[in-house]
């Protein structure tokens, strides 16, 4: 068996078929030529055992909203090890290699990623960081609140003719959201990719547009499926992504999504823990919210991570940070910071609370606060008032969103 090697770019087609028999799926070459171009093979590890490969490991470059900002993050994605070649290290090895080289290359200050399973990645330093609700809707006599004129128009289409409008409303509130990744004509090609073999019996997907007074400020992208029970309409309404940048276009979209004819049912897999429309229906209790995890984050770089973002209130806090496997994190750092901007820089300074690395990947998007992981014992008190203090700071206004699995 070789060890991890960088592989070329016309190894993507092995790649893509080891890829494919680990998470039980098919190749499927009009899936293939989307994904071909996004696939960046000076950052992907592959071993080998006898010229088959055995496992791999791959990050995208993109950037990744942050409260009040944005930061270049490696996109992790594409691990996996064969079946016959699981418990031997070898995800331990692609992963601890990989940290070093985002760290070595000083791009990058953090690393996401999705986790197939919640307890993989905890041990290589990732945090839970933004989580997501997988909403199932009974709309049988759902209502909501009742149309105004300031609603606008809405209009149904297919995506395609769209992409540069929802591209440009995409990264304005993109802006607004931690956790929503940048996406290049690229990385929408991948989005709106509409293959047959994973509709799972549904339609097409279909985009539904809403205009309000100063033009495109809302889309929704759909699919939906077809159910009868005898003769009592039973369809669904698959929901992949709700973007809207005012109240009355949030309100519009999800009016029409709701009352589709011949559907009874909505599903809505990654909406936000702060989604309007648990706002919006006079009964909650029908869109059968379940809270899941998402987005895990991977502090590479803490000074550079933590002065990234924007914080709620000022803040002064002096943190004392244990990483095991990057060991340049591990200090006293102090962090200044406030609406406006932050620093973050070595100090001997005594520290305020200490935590490890993990608990700072939690941190980072606001999806939780330091005085609850303090309560699960994740992150330590060393002055009096230093939570109180801090805990503020690192909410914010918008909750992190999963938007998109890459």
């Amino acid at each position: 068996m070789t060890d991890a090697v960088v592989p070329r770019a016309d190894d993507f087609d092995e790649i893509a078929a080891f890829l494919a028999l680990c998470f039980h799926g098919d190749t499927d070459p009009e899936v293939q030529e989307v994904e071909r171009p996004i696939f960046e093979p000076e950052r992907s590890l592959l071993i080998r055992d006898g010229g088959t490969a055995v496992a791999h490991a791959g990050a995208f470059s993109r950037d990744l909203a942050v409260p009040g900002g944005s930061v270049p993050a490696a996109h992790v994605s594409m691990v996996a090890v064969a079946p016959t070649h699981r418990r031997r290290g070898l995800l331990t090895g692609l992963m601890r290699r990989q940290l070093r080289e985002i760290r070595d290359a000083g791009r990058e200050p953090v690393a996401v990623l999705w986790a197939s399973e919640g307890r993989i990645y905890p041990r290589f330093g990732y945090g839970s960081a933004a989580q997501r609700l997988m909403l199932t809707a009974d709309t049988t006599g759902l209502r909501l609140p009742a149309p105004t004129p300031a609603e606008g128009t809405l209009r149904l289409d297919r995506p395609a003719p769209h992409t540069d409008e929802l591209a440009r409303l995409y990264e304005r509130a993109r802006a607004d959201r931690p956790g929503w990744s940048r996406r290049d004509e690229r990385w929408w090609a991948y989005v709106l990719l509409d293959a047959k073999g994973r509709r799972g019996g549904a339609t097409e997907r279909r985009v539904l547009l809403h205009h309000g007074p100063d033009g495109l400020d809302g889309y929704a992208l759909y699919r939906t499926k077809e159910d009868w029970v005898g003769d009592v309409p039973r369809g669904e309404v698959q929901v992949g992504e709700v973007v809207a940048v005012t109240p009355e276009a949030s309100l519009a979209l999800w009016r029409l999504l709701l009352s589709v004819d011949l559907t009874r049912r909505l599903s809505f897999p990654t909406a936000a823990v702060d989604e309007p429309l648990l706002r919006l229906v006079d009964e909650p209790r029908q869109l059968a919210p379940q809270l899941a995890d998402a987005l895990w984050v991977r502090v590479v770089d803490v000074p550079a991570a933590l002065a990234a973002r924007r914080y709620a209130t000022d803040v002064d806090v002096v943190i004392e940070v244990t990483d095991d496997l990057l060991p340049e994190n591990t200090g006293r750092w102090r962090l200044v910071g406030g609406p406006a901007g932050a620093e973050c820089s070595a100090t001997t300074s005594p520290a305020g609370v200490a935590c490890d690395v993990r608990a700072l990947g939690e941190l980072l998007l606001s999806g939780t606060t330091p005085a609850a992981l303090a309560a699960a014992g994740r992150v330590r008190e060393l002055l009096p008032n230093t939570l109180a203090a801090a805990t503020p700071a690192f909410t914010w206004h918008r909750a992190p969103s999963p938007m998109e699995n890459f």
